[in-house]
């Protein structure tokens, strides 16, 4: 389990007293100390399920104080939260105990195993229905969540909606940012610095086909791919034209396209300002006149 966050509950005692330097242990240590005591907390409550702070005292020898103390940090973090305990059978006078279980946030610190879950799925549909399907499913995941998106970059100005765009996708935990490309006249380049499926999406590059796909729809315009996290880039970098961040509305149709050119004709004769072809008729009638008083070959 990675450490879990929270404020630094001990400040710097390692100062100068009389004279002399403290022998207290210096802050980095200390908070590193109550991290992972907080760690073992939580841990007790993942191997135990909820449990009451006189429970987890007597797991981990602490106080129950000291125990209070640390649930108090991790509530405050969302890691944990109190509840009642669930009473099975008969209930018993007074209220029932209080127990601190993990939240979701808090399973997510530990190991999970969610990634290889997709991945089988995935392989699972393209095993059976083929490569195609797999296509399919990433477009709906999109469609799926395409809504708060869409609000976004309409509610923007025409040169804010990549960063609306990025400022909606970092709420996803997409961690992105937008920003002038290397050539600003060219356009900008939105960068996603953290992707959630980036290990599912190494195997299946239909689910980052499926996204650039919106990206262009949703800008109105075609926008080029130049880097993917679960291709080994640092970031996932998107290229979008300067044309649709100021001269298109978002999700605009595109301009219409220019008229066909008309097909090349055969040329006719002419008679005024009328093209018309001769009937069988006069067309025998001059072939006649043509061969009249000539000997056969």
């Amino acid at each position: 389990m990675r450490d879990l966050p929270g404020p630094d509950e001990l400040r710097n005692n390692g100062v100068v007293k009389n004279g002399a330097r403290s022998t207290e242990p210096p802050q980095g240590e200390l908070a590193t100390g109550e991290r992972s005591t907080r760690n073992r907390v939580v841990r007790s409550v993942l191997d135990h399920g909820p449990s009451t702070v006189s429970e987890l005292a007597q797991r981990l020898g602490l106080t129950q104080a000291a125990v209070r103390r640390h649930l108090d940090v991790l509530a405050a973090d969302g890691i944990v939260e109190a509840r009642e305990r669930r009473v099975y059978g008969a209930r018993t006078r007074g209220r029932p105990a209080k127990v601190f279980a993990l939240t979701d946030c808090g399973r997510d610190a530990f190991d999970q195993s969610y990634d290889e879950l997709a991945v089988d799925a995935l392989r699972w549909i393209g095993e059976r229905e083929g490569d195609d399907a797999i296509a399919a499913f990433a477009r709906a995941r999109i469609a799926a969540q395409a809504g708060s998106y869409r609000e976004a970059v309409a509610a923007a100005a025409p040169e804010e909606r990549a960063h609306a765009l990025a400022r909606a996708l970092t709420a996803d935990g997409y961690a992105a940012t937008a920003r002038s490309a290397p050539h600003p006249q060219q356009g900008e380049q939105l960068c996603q610095h953290h992707c959630p499926v980036a290990h599912a999406a190494e195997r299946f590059p239909q689910l980052c086909e499926a996204e650039t796909e919106f990206f262009a729809e949703l800008l109105g315009t075609h926008v080029q791919r130049l880097a993917t996290i679960a291709h080994g880039d640092g970031v996932c970098t998107t290229f979008i034209p300067k044309s649709s961040t100021v001269s298109r509305a978002a999700g605009a149709s595109p301009p219409p396209k220019p008229p066909k050119p008309p097909e090349p004709s055969t040329p006719q004769r002419t008679s005024g300002t009328k093209s018309e072809k001769p009937s069988p008729r006069i067309h025998n009638a001059i072939a006649s006149a043509s061969t009249a008083g000539r000997n056969p070959a």
